[in-house]
């Protein structure tokens, strides 16, 4: 349907000998009685022509010369133009979508065009959060999105295995070790105090003594300064259950990049040897910096201490200058919303680097605030410190918690119920969703005993002028809507707005079924109203697919 609009709109303009916009915005009007699509055109172009919008507007509409599709095509209010298409034309356009189901909903807006998407990227200090599994749900739909519209896609966890914080977890873990002989240690003022630091300790002691082939085991003979083995068997430990948390959320990478690694190879050196090249670099009060006020940002950054430790910034411009190196378009980074202040110093060591700091597009994840009944939960007993993705999930499954986190756009804070989320209603959104595609294919199973032949495959499209009744062209109207939502969803690198769409494609279908027999006395009006369903189910298992979510046949 947008795309019929555009090329008209197109058309008109180069009648007008009027400039033509990159991408003509199509949207929905919020009220019906508006048409069926709008658009603004008039008034983008209005400084370009110096003309008021709605003459540019009525211009425009003068300009249409095929207008067989449309039933009206009207200039509204400042400058807006309603479409409202003829009944035949959304037929046909319908029995397209049917006959082509995915290629119809698809247009290749990425050309192949390679994108890296970095996301959850959690310190292997300890088990995965909810925040954590917003991060990865949004991560993980937004390949799928970007896969779908024509990009190349690289999915990459960065692990922070290098600096302080790991550094912590190791200490912690010596600590609660040396408990285990009953030795005295001083706990790290901000070390971990979850079990599971506990519980690391216990694998080691239990490992070494299984080395020990049987004798008495008195714990490894040295101090923690001296030794980084607690440091990474702990940070190993953690990692191996981060990998299995986001494999039972259905999560999965291409690439899991060490910042260890970076050290080792020496492109953190190497990328700070660069800048320095350059210029961008100085030494101050024994400390190492980055120019970055000459980029943007509010003042310069260290980026080796006076005492020789590197800060985080440092390796984070290595890792940046790696993924630009492996010439991807577009940089996706999936940070939490307490992270909004490293954007412009991150974007200024890119533009430093030689490259467009546009490459790189943060999308930031706002908190999740997790209730029962409406009610805050309290903090895990098990975690020590917080509610694991894990927990989470067991309760109330993958699905579920995948699609709650995509209800809301990342930046939004979400509350997320765990007695809602496991309703059996219309409260639950991922159970409304999914029952009505259950709900189809038991229309489907119950047309088949009927001797409707192929069952869902039914696609008359002589027959599709039966389903007159008001509900029946709406929910046409939004089937043929959903390539626009897709669109706009890459466009924006938007999840969410698929997730919505499924719930009110949900909402319209589950009245409609309840207020009108699919299978009646009339066989044709049966057959036609098996294809609506049929269009209802194939964008619901086609949005469900692109979030990560199930589409079961039976609930």
């Amino acid at each position: 349907m947008t795309e019929i609009v555009r090329k008209i709109l197109s058309g008109a303009l180069v009648a007008m000998g009027a400039p033509l916009p990159e991408r003509i915005e199509v949207e929905v009007p919020k009220d019906e009685s508006m048409g069926d699509l709008a658009t603004p055109l008039a008034m983008s172009l209005a400084k370009a022509l110096k003309r008021p919008p709605r003459k540019i507007a009525e211009e425009i509409v003068e300009n249409i010369r095929d207008r067989g599709d449309f039933e009206r095509i009207e200039v509204a209010g400042p400058g807006f133009i309603n479409f409202t298409f003829r009944r035949e034309s959304l037929y046909r356009s319908f029995s397209e979508l049917l006959r082509r189901e995915e290629a119809f909903f698809r247009k290749d807006i990425g050309k192949g065009r390679k994108i890296l998407v970095e996301f959850v990227s959690a310190n292997p200090t300890g088990p995965l959060h909810l925040g954590h599994g917003r991060g990865a749900a949004l991560g993980a739909a937004l390949s799928n999105l970007l896969a779908a519209a024509g990009f190349s896609v690289t999915k990459e966890y960065y692990i922070n295995d290098a600096g302080r914080q790991v550094s912590l977890l190791g200490e912690s873990v010596f600590a609660r070790y040396q408990e285990l002989f009953g030795i005295s240690y001083p706990f790290p003022e901000d070390g971990y105090r979850g079990d599971y630091v506990l519980g690391i300790a216990r694998r080691i002691k239990e490992s070494e003594e299984e080395k020990n082939e049987g004798g008495k085991y008195k714990g490894l003979n040295f101090e923690f300064p001296q030794s980084n083995y607690f440091t990474s068997y702990a940070c190993q430990q953690m990692l191996s259950v981060i990998k299995s948390d986001l494999e039972h959320f259905g999560v999965t990478f291409d690439v899991w990049q060490s910042e260890k690694e970076l050290y080792d190879k020496n492109e953190v050196s190497g990328a700070i040897d660069y800048l320095r090249q350059k210029g961008f670099v100085y030494e101050d009060e024994g400390a190492t910096w980055f120019k970055a006020t000459l980029f943007g940002d509010e003042k310069d950054r260290v980026l080796i201490k006076s005492g020789g430790q590197h800060t985080y910034f440092a390796s984070d411009i290595a890792y940046h200058k790696k993924k630009v190196d492996g010439s991807f378009d577009e940089l996706i980074d999936i940070w939490g919303a307490d992270h909004h202040g490293y954007i412009p110093r991150v974007r200024a060591a890119l533009e430093a680097l030689g490259y467009e700091k546009e490459r790189l597009k943060v999308l930031l994840v706002q908190m999740v605030s997790l209730l029962r009944s409406g009610k805050p939960v309290q903090m895990s007993k098990r975690a020590g410190e917080f509610v694991t993705l894990r927990e989470v999930i067991e309760e109330v499954g993958a699905d579920t918690t995948k699609f709650v986190f995509l209800t809301r756009k990342a930046d939004s804070h979400l509350e997320f119920d765990l007695e809602v989320a496991k309703a059996a209603s219309a409260e639950n959104p991922v159970y409304y969703v999914q029952y009505a595609n259950a709900r189809i294919n038991s229309i489907f199973r119950n047309a088949a005993e009927k001797g409707f032949t192929g069952g869902a495959g039914i696609n008359d499209a002589n027959l599709l002028p039966l389903l007159s009744e008001p509900e029946e062209t709406r929910l046409i109207k939004k089937i043929l809507l959903y390539p626009a939502v897709f669109e706009a969803a890459v466009q924006a690198r938007e999840p969410h707005r698929i997730t919505y769409y499924l719930q009110e494609l949900a909402g319209m279908f589950h009245p409609y079924y309840n207020r009108h027999r699919i299978l009646t006395d009339e066989r044709e009006l049966s057959s036609a109203r098996l294809s609506l369903c049929r269009g209802v189910a194939s964008v619901l298992k086609d949005g469900l697919r692109l979030l990560g979510v199930a589409a079961p046949e039976k609930m």
